[in-house]
């Protein structure tokens, strides 16, 4: 199987936000409403929850979650 030119891309931009420390699904989706009231409000993400941000930078099923979430807290 080959990858397309975006794929791969795509894959490469992962790689290369990549940070010494990760988490995973589980833990962002424990910690993403939290993230979610603070930046719907315009407050500074606090440095425990920057891993929260990294995470949806490169994960698509979490930033999806992330922004149904603000859809329904902007409600």
């Amino acid at each position: 199987m080959s990858l397309s030119r975006p794929e791969l891309q795509k894959m490469l931009d992962v790689v290369r936000a990549t940070q010494p420390i990760e988490i995973d699904c589980d833990v962002c989706l424990m910690q993403v409403g939290e993230f979610a009231e603070l930046n719907l409000v315009g407050k500074p993400i606090p440095e425990g929850l920057k891993a929260i941000e990294q995470h949806l930078s490169i994960c698509d099923e979490c930033r999806e979650e992330y922004e149904m979430l603000c859809v329904a807290l902007r409600k």
